[in-house]
């Protein structure tokens, strides 16, 4: 059962997280990671910059140089699997989350300070491989007040509500490759 808020025991709630320690087994993790490599992945782009982190998008992506959604190939049947067993793990329907991002973090790469896009709305990610720390923070009249959620090997967490609205999420960089697989419902 997901734990609604609770950041193991090193933090407060925070409302609309929620999280599954051991989503999958290690078998079926060892299954996705070979997946993911299997995927032609490309460096992530933002404008004209290109990230660390190497990419692929399913459903739908994002043009960050014109604003806009754009269409991607459909879900291939292993992530439509996948989909529908991890989603109701996080009490949620597998067919609402049309958009799949298979990410291949190499040593050193993570993930700056960010919101998804607004046109998507609920964010599922199941953590693969190396250990790793989601990092949250929200503008406060002081600064920022912010948590950290220890990211095991095959573990999800879902970002809904507060969590999703109004806290920032990045992923600390690590000296080890980590996979990661992310769904998101659209609005």
């Amino acid at each position: 059962m997901p734990q609604q808020g609770l950041l193991f025991d090193t933090g407060p709630v925070v409302p609309g997280l929620l999280f599954v320690e051991d989503a999958i087994d290690p078998a079926t993790e060892a299954a996705l990671e070979q997946r993911i490599d299997a995927v032609p992945l490309a460096p992530f782009q933002f404008g004209q910059w290109e990230g660390k982190r190497l990419t692929a998008h399913y459903g739908s992506a994002y043009d960050y140089q014109h604003a806009r959604p754009v269409p991607a190939p459909d879900l291939p049947d292993w992530l439509v699997a996948l989909r529908a067993t991890l989603l109701p793990r996080l009490e949620r329907e597998p067919g609402q989350f049309g958009q799949a991002l298979l990410i291949r973090y190499d040593p050193g790469a993570g993930i700056g300070w960010h919101r998804d896009r607004p046109h998507y709305d609920e964010v599922v990610g199941l953590s693969l491989g190396a250990p790793a720390v989601l990092r949250l923070r929200r503008r406060t009249a002081d600064g920022f007040d912010r948590r950290k959620v220890e990211l095991p090997p095959r573990s999800a967490y879902l970002l809904s509500g507060e969590v999703r609205e109004n806290w920032e999420h990045s992923i600390a960089p690590i000296d080890a490759t980590r996979r990661s697989i992310t769904f998101r419902s659209l609005r």
